[in-house]
């Protein structure tokens, strides 16, 4: 442990034993390596660990009967006791008018309340370190010794997750044990005390979640460790927990249907959960009840998957295979009839969170780099739901109505529904559900989940990565500014997508509810240089996200580069959007094979230019830019000639005359990276009054970077980790085409939550970066042998377009209809569906309320009741036997079975 004092005290290693019964110089005895004897060592002294020797496990006694057992007076008694219930040794209550003393189990009891203590834990961290070793040194031996229901803590569900048939006994209900008390307070939650102080926090806090009654609330409100609350703020404090993704325990050893605690515990935090997640010993803390998946109702979403505190839940398919798929999670080996040694646990389960089965679950789910529930929100449209499927939505994307104009749909190139006619037209149904943004009065404003609005976070760049992140971190509660150096809002959404394909309102929308949100903006501020990150950080800001974009254009680097009417494509969109006087004639040319090279040829198409035509190295498969893209640039009239480079510029006085090309043999390397070989022989003259390059943006930093430890790559973009876009300057994180290069804006807009995550996790005391976080790695379902000939043949509902719209600068693509959403939605195949590991589920029921589509519930298996402490022993000696009975008969006919 890093915090030990390295003392080696007889007198508190005899009291630790004391307190386990354990006997000094036996076999299970405690030695000064024991969590046991290390939580107590920094602040028990001698006369204490006298006086608690005294005294037995859960024996109620005044100072007045202790003091003659430790023959001291009753005063001295008295303060002593009172010293070991500050501490966190013993209870102390108020009963017939005087201090009562007792001591508890090491846990649940002794360990929690040290760890709550208000600031021994902070002074000597080793009680941390001590508590959280506790479970890890002695669950092991844990494993499959307890029947359901009689361990150490119980998972509760939550209430609501129960169905009024299936409620057969009141210990069940949290409600039971609120009603039947009269004196709450709540404390921060000691595990994830613990965690923070080992710097190992999940980004779950811990502040106001555990939850005291009777005796035990009476005891933390005196020593400081809660505050009082009334019965109202416990049922609104549940809420919140449940809201929150937080599931319900309770300390199990006061008898069936009595409790002193109800806490409100994460998977990736919780010690307890620790014995069901690390050593798969779930029996140990269950509850009765285990989540069952209706398939028929199921659509994958993923919001019981990624909500589920345990990773019980994954993602499956539900279209047909001929290839075997996983249907159900079936444990070969569990510690209920095999001896559980390391090799079946799970010591990564912090880190190694698995979100789908190795057969895979729905393409576009998959495919789509924010992962966003695709089979949700389509079902949600299809029944009308319209604001459910935006919040589905906005859980991972915030600009659905932006990517449903300019996205370069992966979903929809991964649909299965393609291997039957064609693809679901998926980001035209986001684009209807989305569109309701567009009215204030209809606009869905997301409920905030927390309030950290006294940490104040910077955003540099307000294109959709940044936007992205100010957003989620808004949903936190954090205080966000963006600057952003141009007038304009949205980066290269305003600015580098004309308004044929994006048009600015709706950009204007979306980022309205942020405002609403509060997030603040301020622009024409450009950090750097009209003020600098250590002002910033001057000024209270506790971390930055840089998202400042890849607005440059690239160079060439050939003859004539610099003469009279050669552009940058990006810079020529940009004065466009800015509303500037730009007016081209003649003919233009357009360097560049992309769909910003597109949008820039169709931009001087609309700005008086007698021809248009596009110059690639790309061959027309090849090309980068979407098919659907090149087809309309087509219609207007822009030609496109593929597998030219451009050689030289030329030039008369000064001005461009025409651009001599030569042909690209082929563009890419054997291992596909960036590489075009040309036949230098092979040229051609094209006459030319203007060129604009489009052949990749790059990032302009300023004067932002100076004075920072930041680093860049050789292109210019910023080093951080790939995981939690963290740079070399600890509170300067990266995303979007400043760290990537040039991508798409769902990229960004996936790289603006993740950013959001770690900057949430980074300026809070005591959190990891890494520690319970989903690291999203999706597979696809193997296409290859689906059974797809049972499907009718639908057609794909065709977007239609405002003819007094072409060739200006309004979008001609017109919203679908309600009706053709109906049909739309009719044609989704609904490939995946959640699949359960009914061992691992401890039926905490936090997946019930996540579900929109009720496809899953909890059913009542077990029957197992809790006990008290002193009544443990008992219900142990026939589970252990009956264990032993199944382990041998077991072994027996594996032996057989190899015969």
């Amino acid at each position: 442990m890093s915090h030990r004092l390295n003392k080696r005290d007889e007198k508190i290693l005899a009291l630790a034993n004391h307190i386990g019964r354990k006997k000094p110089g036996s076999k299970d005895a405690y030695d000064f390596e024991a969590p046991e004897y290390l939580i107590l060592e920094p602040v028990v002294t001698h006369e204490m660990a006298d006086v608690c020797m005294t005294m037995k496990i859960r024996e109620h006694l005044t100072a007045e009967e202790v003091a003659p057992r430790c023959g001291r007076s009753v005063e001295e008694t008295h303060r002593i006791l009172l010293e070991l219930a500050d501490a966190g040794v013993c209870f102390v209550n108020v009963v017939n008018g005087k201090d009562t003393f007792f001591y508890d189990t090491w846990v649940p009891g002794i360990m929690e309340m040290m760890v709550n203590h208000p600031t021994n834990p902070r002074k000597y961290p080793q009680i941390a370190e001590a508590f959280e070793a506790y479970g890890r040194v002695r669950g092991a031996g844990t494993a499959g010794m307890s029947p359901v229901g009689v361990g150490l803590m119980r998972v509760i569900p939550i209430e609501q997750a129960i169905s009024a048939e299936t409620r057969r006994a009141s210990y069940e209900e949290l409600s039971k044990y609120i009603e039947e008390n009269t004196i709450f307070s709540v404390s921060n939650c000691s595990c994830r005390t613990a965690r923070e102080i080992m710097g190992e926090g999940c980004g779950h806090l811990k502040e106001d979640m555990c939850i005291q009654m009777g005796h035990a609330a009476e005891y933390y409100i005196r020593t400081g460790r809660g505050r009082q609350v009334e019965k109202a703020e416990v049922y609104e404090i549940l809420r919140r927990a449940e809201e929150n993704g937080l599931m319900h325990e309770i300390p199990n050893l006061d008898g069936s249907g009595k409790t002193h605690a109800i806490c409100n515990c994460c998977g990736c935090g919780c010690f307890s959960m620790r014995t069901a997640e690390m050593f798969i010993n779930a029996d140990m803390v269950r509850s009765n009840y285990v989540s069952r998946v209706d398939k028929d109702k199921c659509v994958a979403c993923g919001q019981c998957v990624e909500n589920c505190p345990v990773n019980a839940l994954q993602l499956g398919q539900k279209v047909c295979s001929s290839k075997p798929v996983v249907e159900k999670i079936v444990r070969k080996e569990t510690p209920r009839d095999t001896k559980w040694t390391s090799d079946h646990w799970n010591v990564d389960y912090r880190i190694n969170r698995k979100n789908v089965v190795d057969t895979g679950t729905a393409p576009c789910k998959t495919e789509c780099p924010a992962h966003i529930g695709i089979q949700g929100y389509i079902k949600l449209a299809a029944q009308g739901k319209y604001t459910d499927a935006l919040e589905l939505i906005k859980k991972e994307n915030p600009f659905p109505a932006v990517c449903g104009r300019i996205c370069n749909r992966r979903c929809e190139q991964a649909c299965t529904r393609g291997d039957v006619d064609e693809p679901l037209a998926i980001d035209e149904i986001k684009k209807f559900i989305a569109d309701q943004d567009m009215d204030p009065s209809r606009r869905f404003i997301p409920k905030k989940r927390h309030n950290y609005s006294d940490k104040k976070i910077a955003v540099v760049g307000a294109g959709p990565a940044g936007l992205s992140c100010a957003y989620y971190l808004a949903l936190d509660g954090y205080t966000v500014t963006v600057f952003e150096k141009q007038q304009a809002l949205g980066g290269m959404l305003t600015l580098g997508i004309p308004a044929f394909r994006l048009e600015k309102d709706v950009v204007n929308a979306e980022i309205d509810v942020l405002r609403e949100l509060g997030v603040e903006f301020k622009t024409g501020v450009e950090v750097g240089r009209d003020v600098t990150l250590a002002q910033l950080r001057e000024q209270g800001y506790r971390a930055f996200y840089l998202a400042v974009g890849a607005q440059a254009g690239r160079a060439l680097n050939i003859e004539g580069e610099n003469a009279q009417g050669v552009l940058s494509g990006v810079e020529f969109v940009r004065d466009i959007n800015l509303g500037r006087d730009v007016k081209l004639s003649g003919r233009v040319i357009v360097i560049g094979g992309g769909n910003v090279a597109v949008d820039v040829a169709r931009s001087a198409v609309r700005v008086g230019s007698e021809t248009v035509s596009m110059y690639c190295l790309e061959s027309r498969a090849e090309m980068p830019a979407s098919a659907d893209e090149v087809e309309e640039a087509g219609e207007e009239g822009i030609s496109v000639q593929n597998g030219w480079g451009p050689k030289r510029i030329l030039t008369e006085n000064g001005k461009v005359t025409a651009v001599e090309f030569k042909r690209c043999v082929s563009v890419f390397d054997e291992n596909r990276r960036f590489s075009p070989k040309y036949d230098e022989n092979d040229v051609i003259v094209f006459p030319a009054d203007y060129v604009l390059l489009s052949i990749g943006q790059a990032v302009d930093w300023g004067r932002l970077l100076e004075g920072s430890g930041v680093e860049l790559n050789p292109n210019r973009t910023i080093k951080a980790d790939p995981f939690t876009y963290q740079t070399a300057e600890s509170d300067i994180f990266a995303g979007g085409d400043a760290f990537t290069g040039p991508k798409f804006a769902i990229d960004a807009i996936a790289a603006g939550k993740q950013g959001a995550i770690s900057i949430h996790r980074f300026v809070q005391p005591g959190q990891s970066l890494i520690y319970g976080r989903d690291r999203r790695e999706y597979k696809a379902l193997d296409k290859e042998h689906l059974e797809l000939d049972s499907y009718d043949r639908m057609p794909r509902e065709q977007v239609r377009r405002s003819s007094d719209a072409r060739k200006s600068f309004r979008d001609d693509r017109l919203t679908f209809t309600e009706e053709q959403v109906r049909r739309e939605t009719e044609r989704c195949l609904g490939c995946g569906a959640t699949v359960v590991d009914e061992f691992l589920c401890v039926g905490c029921g936090q997946c019930t309320t996540k579900c929109k589509f009720d496809a899953i519930t909890l059913e009542r298996k077990y029957d197992g009741e809790g006990v008290s402490l002193e009544d443990m022993k008992k219900a142990l000696v026939p589970h252990v036997i009956k264990r032993t009975g199944k382990m041998t008969l077991k072994k027996i006919k594996t032996a057989f079975s190899r015969d």
